[in-house]
């Protein structure tokens, strides 16, 4: 879908009408291409005295392959500052003093990663207020950057600094171009990480994926990213979806499944089929979802029951399944699909909102759970993405969903799926309950 807009705004006389009106400025993002390097230059790294992450940090990024820069007239590609330190709020100048004099010189798409401690895990009172504050400055720095930069906060609690390397490669590389404003924590979940793999270019090498919904947009966009990074993936939509969802399999030399999820046998037809052909599942990622908007005053009891039906019920009924029938492999990783509707809400979507909000309960509820399990949940929540569905959308509405957020654009199926595959990645084993936006730091919601 063309973003006319953006394309003007990239020609010469587009540009100085950007900057003389000072309208938004949607600057092309740098996406991720096989073979290309994390960063297109090297990072910044410092942090305040007495961190407990230089060590780990230092050595994830050596093993990324990210240089880090030793001349302060050098430009930063990337800027990452360890704020474990912090232990009190008069420490956060610590905050200006490093990213004052470096921000002006972040190179295009640059990224920002700030690390701290949650401060539900702090040893007093004031590292708490000082680590809270943290969020404040990262969500307000991911409003002021511009050229494509992004911002993010990774809460790491202690005992899981060893575990940090699967997130910031993503948070750092181009996988996370429509991630901005976010706050990430990883945690101990009975002391594993999770494995390192063998090859990060390949890192889901034998594992198995099931992908529901996966015909077109963003499942399709799923589906081919999982099967990029090494999935044999499991591609599942509903029979009315056959051509278009055996394309799409064929693509990627996964396997089709067609399937009505909302069907009362559907978990044990699935359960079955994933026994006899698989031996079990590594990856699930409930991406089927449907809208059927109306004001809820003029909302049909059918309606709303179908979104809520596919959307939401379903999904716990189908883990439940699975785990019950010990099909979910240890190391086993579920992602839901939330949205920002869930989060902010939305005029004339209530039951499309109801269920989506639903998912982020889902991942509350299943993550200490599934941590017992040696497994993981968490959800995407993506903004305004482009595709089909929101192609169909008024112009005027389409025109305030791309321009609403930091990075003045819409995001791309691939962004939400290189999310997915950045939680189904082996190595991230302590990211777990996390609700992550692909949104570009929506103006909308938290």
């Amino acid at each position: 879908m063309t973003d006319r807009y953006q394309q003007f705004a990239g020609t010469g006389l587009g540009r100085a009408v950007v900057r003389r009106l000072g309208l938004p400025d949607p600057v092309p993002l740098r996406r991720y291409r096989p073979g290309e390097p994390p960063l297109p230059g090297p990072a910044r790294f410092g942090g305040a005295p007495g961190g407990s992450l230089t060590d780990p940090v230092g050595a994830a990024l050596k093993s990324a392959g990210i240089d880090l820069l030793t001349e302060h007239d050098q430009r930063p590609a990337a800027l990452v500052f360890d704020a474990t330190g912090i232990t009190d709020p008069t420490r956060l100048r610590e905050l200006h003093a490093f990213f004052k004099p470096e921000l002006r010189r972040l190179g295009p798409c640059g990224r920002v990663v700030v690390l701290g401690t949650p401060p539900d895990a702090a040893t007093s009172v004031a590292e708490a207020i000082a680590q809270r504050a943290l969020e404040g400055f990262t969500r307000s720095l991911g409003k002021e950057l511009r050229r494509g930069a992004t911002v993010q906060l990774v809460h790491v609690v202690p005992g899981a600094e060893q575990a940090i390397e699967s997130t910031l490669r993503f948070l750092l590389s181009a996988k996370s171009a429509y991630v901005s404003g976010q706050v990430i924590r990883i945690g101990t979940h009975g002391g594993t990480g999770g494995a390192e793999p063998e090859d990060w270019d390949h890192p889901l090498g034998g594992k198995v994926a099931l992908v529901t919904g996966a015909s077109r947009g963003i499942g399709a966009a799923i589906a081919e990213v999982l099967a990029r990074d090494g999935a044999r993936v499991v591609a599942l939509d509903v029979p009315a979806q056959g051509a278009e969802l055996a394309e799409v399999a064929n693509r990627i030399r996964g396997a089709a499944v067609q399937l009505d999820i909302t069907a009362a046998d559907a978990p044990a037809r699935l359960t079955d089929y994933l026994r006899t052909r698989h031996g079990g599942v590594d990856i699930v990622v409930h991406n089927a979802g449907i809208t059927r908007d109306r004001k809820l005053a003029n909302m049909p009891e059918e309606t709303w029951d179908a979104v809520l039906a596919v959307n939401l019920t379903c999904q716990p009924v189908i883990n439940d399944a699975l785990l019950d029938a010990g099909l979910l492999r240890p190391g086993g990783r579920i992602v839901g699909v939330s949205s920002i509707a869930g989060i902010a809400g939305n005029a004339g979507q209530t039951n499309y909102a109801t269920t989506k909000a639903g998912v982020i309960g889902m991942v509350a509820g299943y993550a200490p759970v599934l941590a017992q399990r040696d497994a993981t949940i968490n959800a995407v929540a993506p903004g305004f993405i482009e595709t089909n569905m929101t192609a169909a959308v008024p112009l005027p509405i389409r025109a305030a969903g791309r321009r609403m957020n930091s990075l003045s654009q819409g995001g791309l199926p691939v962004d939400v799926a290189e999310t997915v595959a950045w939680f189904a990645n082996p190595a991230s084993g302590a990211v777990n309950g996390n609700v992550v936006r692909v949104c570009g730091q929506s103006l909308l919601g938290a």
